[in-house]
């Protein structure tokens, strides 16, 4: 059943009348009806609203729907209750369609059985540091998955026994239902609860696997990571997923990375962010001075006068962009360390230097309007 209110469905007012809930109906369903709509949505649209004119224009789903929501829709009405009652044939007939296609898309009647199913897709959570995301870096995994049993051949059943088709399907896997309540026909096709729809039953089964024909096991895969990567980006690798089921395609492998944590370096994007301490006379006086950066030490010139918070930029010094089109650059921020502990000499210059005047400028900082 559709979770969505059934009154927004219809677009109508939860005090609307019948003839209005009607109404309501009979545009959408001229509007979203898959004999005229050929969009990918319109199937499940139409079943959508279908659903809400068939609960909303019976007076005791409505009734049972206001009080309890879809819990009391859910709990208490089978499929053929909620659809065996309903006014369609009215609604329908005015619009020019055949009453059995919305019992074929609700019931199975439209040929929608599900063939051997893809396997699963597995996630894999990959961590590296930001040197490797700035490198480049090839990783080798060990992938925990469920591979076809090397012991049974995938078959699920004893060596040298086979499975035996279920006699409650005739080997289908599905089971189909049929019934009629005055004009109208149900259609439902269901898997088949004995063979749980393989179609077959396991009388001896295999000792490695229990019968289910998988194993699990590890699998080791080589992973190349470009250059430039940040948290959140995805790597998939087709096929290398779960086995699909009687010969239906593997799933894929979706790698997810995140960087760790740097010692160092913030990251912004493209550009790095970290900070220096200099020297009082270093700042004072100007000097160069080497710093960090994702390659290794580099020069930076600090000019005289530097004042704490000062930030240098050093170009192409960032992250290698991921299109390969150039780097971003790295952001240097200077903090001007104050001494603490100085030596009798060091008192007695500083002590030289004030009493020749520290031109301070304004000591109080204007507030920033």
């Amino acid at each position: 059943m559709f979770k969505k209110d059934y009154y927004e469905i219809l677009g109508v007012p939860r005090n609307a009348t019948k003839e209005e809930i009607k109404a309501a109906y009979r545009r959408l369903a001229l509007q979203y009806h898959p004999d005229r709509n050929k969009s990918p949505d319109a199937e499940e649209k139409f079943k959508e609203i279908s659903e809400a004119y068939a609960v909303l224009s019976d007076d005791e789903k409505r009734r049972q729907y206001d009080l309890y929501g879809h819990a009391g829709i859910e709990g208490r009405y089978s499929w053929e209750d909620i659809f065996g009652r309903a006014d369609f044939e009215d609604v329908f007939r005015d619009l020019g369609f055949g009453l059995g296609s919305i019992f074929d898309l609700f019931f199975g009647g439209r040929g929608r059985a599900e063939g051997p199913r893809r396997g699963r897709d597995i996630r894999y959570d990959l961590e590296i540091t930001l040197e490797e995301a700035a490198r480049g870096v090839e990783k080798e995994l060990k992938i925990p998955v469920y591979e076809t049993c090397h012991n049974c051949g995938g078959s699920g059943a004893k060596p040298g026994t086979r499975p035996r088709p279920c006699p409650e399907c005739n080997g289908s896997g599905q089971v189909r239902y049929e019934g009629s309540r005055g004009f109208m026909r149900f259609v439902r096709v269901e898997t088949c609860g004995r063979c749980g729809g393989s179609g077959e039953l396991i009388d001896f089964p295999c000792s490695i696997c229990g019968g289910s024909g998988k194993a699990r096991r590890t699998r080791r895969v080589v992973v190349n990571i470009p250059r430039g990567v940040d948290t959140g980006y995805g790597l998939r690798m087709a096929g290398m997923g779960e086995p699909g089921e009687s010969g239906a395609p593997p799933g894929d492998l979706l790698i997810f990375l995140s960087i760790k944590p740097h010692e160092i370096f913030e990251r912004n994007g493209d550009d790095l962010l970290c900070e220096v301490r200099i020297g009082f006379s270093e700042a004072a006086l100007g000097a160069e001075i080497e710093v960090p950066t994702i390659d290794g030490p580099a020069k930076l010139r600090i000019p005289p006068g530097t004042q704490t918070g000062t930030v240098f930029r050093l170009k192409g010094k960032g992250m290698p962009k991921l299109d390969g089109l150039g780097r971003g650059d790295e952001l240097v921020r200077v903090v001007v360390q104050t001494p603490t502990k100085l030596t009798p000499r060091q008192r007695e210059l500083l002590s030289q230097f004030a009493k020749e005047g520290e031109q301070i400028g304004v000591r109080y900082i204007p507030r920033a309007r």
